[in-house]
């Protein structure tokens, strides 16, 4: 009778229906990704007048994410998410509160510890100098063991409160009201103190990255399921809420891990204080050892600076020469080509030095390729295994201690397998694709609103002639020396003539190659609003792009009975994340204390959430706590970053908290749009209604 039942689909008839189902996905998620790709191409050529480079690399790079993203969403839709929700039913009903508390802080930890995201944060931190922001440098290169277990402890409790308020049906909102002025009281007491001031954007960054593509899939589905459990299903916002604390109690936890260390870390201090010979011992405990400091100098610092940390002159002459052997480059600059040190950082002396590996040509600043591709998705496949073997693991041992089994195993474990290969294929895609296109517009934006050249290399002339350099006037009576030079055309150009970069004794002359600023000293404004322009774009199309946001939606979706379409929350969303991005940016080009502009949205978010219906509350909250995963965070840091270290501010960080508060705020004002206009509907069926 059991065979009966089935049915018998010819293989034909099965092969066309899912090529439907397959293109179907892959068209939804590459109109996802489609905005932000197109404009960041856009931007580059339209814009900046650059062309991108390695464009086989970055449409392979491009392809994987948008097949990676359907297959991860896909795989989380069938697998993680029904095993999360069964083990919320089940946990509640069979074992009690404090064992399903118990699993939350389990979940939560370990949850965490698999995001993509996190990552993120060191590799974007290694631009961060340890004069201006020690205590910064020393949570995110010497112990971001205990970073990492500061914001899972904190993801933990939050997911473990959550299982709490379900369980109960307590409303969010006393919640938001103790925990939101708890932090922004904690906050304003670290900005008094000039070491953990520097911690504040990195903190609320931190409760931002904490929710990505794994943490709200799960949280959200053992929200739903331990609602269903104490028979609170019905509601639209059952489930909601637990994003919002798993976002704010990191916050606390790296706060206070920051008080924690900071008695034994040094206040911030100019460059050449810090790499003075008093300030010796001071560094070296920052920094941990010679070889730390040394490379911490050729990367961040100053020719006097990197000459301080040799006991002689010829001894870092040595070190500068060896720089031309691949061996030796790599202790001293770790994974920074050795052109964009030459043409960034390095002085006329140093440039000279290495005179020789440079041929007499122009040096690109983009000519390194990067590891193989083939390299990147094998370490992205380890990391894949990492990340979902353990969570999977963990709900289905659950599930075997409860003596229960998921429905339509077969389906989950399609889910997982799909869920494996998506994650491995989407990270590998937006390292090689997605992050190399983000900041080969990144790296440039500063010149849309500063008037600074592109250093694009050197032409060193042996023998060079000072007869050929002559000289003119302007119209303000100023005299200019110039020569011509053969451009790579067959063309000749006038480029004018730096007496410093001319060795009289070698008859040497070292042209730098530069490339004009975009807009002049005087249209500075307009450079300023193209970037506010980009900060916006950037932020809404990489959100659109979330796959957490996509799962959180659905959710919207399905609970609310479609009364509340998931389209319109993505893109209230996404409004949101660029503005915050928006204002982020202002805070770094003005330099501005991010306590200034965190407190007030979050002021008034406090009056809102309080009029608010409890699951719209419960839902905005949850939201802003989505937009920042895979896609959006390298994207944001390394604009952030770009844009830092061009108007000489300490850290980028404090754009993905911005973007966390301001979505909050635009899905609040779509639920009232949203519940304004059922009421007058309601009003007009009644009124009809009478009327009959």
């Amino acid at each position: 009778m059991k065979d009966a039942t089935r049915i018998h689909i010819p293989l034909r008839n099965a092969a066309v229906m899912i090529g439907r189902y397959v293109r179907s996905r892959l068209a939804e998620q590459a109109r996802a990704v489609a905005f932000i790709i197109l404009y960041l191409w856009g931007f580059q050529i339209l814009v900046l007048g650059d062309t991108p480079t390695q464009a086989l690399r970055l449409t392979a790079g491009l392809a994987m994410v948008v097949v990676g993203l359907a297959l991860f969403l896909e795989g989380i839709l069938l697998g993680l998410m029904p095993l999360g929700e069964r083990v919320g039913v089940q946990l509640p009903r069979r074992r009690g509160l404090m064992v399903t508390m118990a699993f939350g802080l389990l979940l939560g930890f370990s949850s965490t510890l698999a995001e993509p995201a996190i990552a993120a944060l060191r590799v974007i931190g290694d631009s961060v100098t340890a004069w201006d922001a020690p205590l910064l440098y020393m949570v995110l290169q010497r112990r971001p063991d205990l970073l990492v277990l500061a914001i899972g402890i904190g993801v933990a409790l939050a997911v473990a409160v959550g299982m709490f308020r379900f369980s109960r049906g307590l409303s969010i909102k006393p919640f938001i009201y103790t925990a939101i002025p708890a932090l922004l009281a904690l906050s304003t007491y670290c900005a008094m103190d000039p070491r953990l001031e520097a911690l504040l954007g990195l903190a609320w960054d931190a409760g931002a990255i904490t929710t990505g593509a794994v943490t709200v899939p799960l949280v959200l589905a053992l929200g739903i399921g331990v609602s269903r459990a104490a028979g609170r299903h019905h509601e639209a916002g059952s489930g909601f809420g637990v994003i919002m604390l798993a976002s704010a109690y990191p916050v606390a936890g790296v706060l206070l891990l920051g008080m924690l260390l900071a008695p034994g870390v040094s206040k911030p201090v100019d460059e050449a204080s810090f790499f003075s010979p008093g300030n010796r011992p001071a560094a070296l405990a920052l920094m941990g050892s010679e070889a730390a400091l040394r490379q911490h100098a050729f990367r961040h610092a100053g020719a006097p600076s990197r000459r301080s940390c040799y006991p002689d002159e010829g001894a870092y002459l040595k070190a500068v020469t060896s720089l031309a052997t691949s061996t030796n480059r790599r202790h001293l600059l770790a994974s920074m080509p050795l052109p964009e040190w030459i043409n960034q950082y390095a002085s006329r002396e140093e440039r000279e030095l290495l005179h020789s590996p440079l041929n007499n040509a122009p040096v690109a600043l983009e000519n390194d390729a990067g590891d193989p591709i083939s390299t990147i998705f094998r370490s992205q496949c380890i990391g894949a295994l990492r990340t979902i073997v353990p969570l999977t693991l963990l709900l289905l041992g659950v599930l075997v201690l409860l003596r229960d089994r998921p429905r339509h195993h077969d389906e989950v474990i399609l889910g997982i397998g799909m869920s494996l290969i998506g994650m491995a294929v989407l990270t590998s895609g937006i390292q090689i694709g997605l992050v190399t296109l983000g900041n080969q517009v990144g790296r440039p934006l500063p010149r849309l609103f500063r008037s600074i050249d592109k250093v694009e290399g050197q032409i060193l002339i042996e023998p060079f002639h000072p007869e050929s350099v002559y000289t003119r006037h302007t119209a303000e009576g100023r005299c200019e020396q110039f020569f011509f030079l053969d451009t790579p055309r067959g063309g000749t150009e006038a480029v004018a003539f730096d007496p410093a970069q001319y060795d009289a004794v070698n008859h040497r002359y070292e042209h730098v190659v530069k490339r004009p600023p975009l807009f002049g000293p005087r249209l500075t404004l307009a450079g300023i609003g193209l970037v506010f322009l980009f900060a916006f774009g950037l932020g809404y199309g990489a959100t659109l792009a979330e796959p957490a946001l996509a799962a959180l939606g659905r959710s919207v979706e399905t609970i609310s009975a479609g009364t509340i379409r998931s389209r319109g929350v993505i893109h209230a969303v996404a409004a949101g994340v660029g503005t915050g991005v928006v204002v982020g940016v202002i805070r770094i080009l003005y330099d501005i204390p991010i306590l200034w502009l965190l407190v007030p949205p979050y002021l008034l978010l406090l009056p809102l959430t309080w009029i608010s219906e409890e699951d719209f509350a419960a839902i905005a909250w949850d939201s802003g706590g989505v937009t920042t995963g895979p896609v959006t965070v390298p994207l944001v840091l390394a604009m952030g970053f770009g844009i830092g270290s061009a108007v000489d501010v300490s850290d980028g960080f404090g754009l993905l908290a911005m973007a966390s508060a301001y979505p909050v705020l635009s899905v609040l004002l779509y639920g009232m749009v949203i519940r304004s206009r059922q009421r007058r509907v309601f009003r007009a069926i009644s009124q009809e209604a009478a009327g009959e």
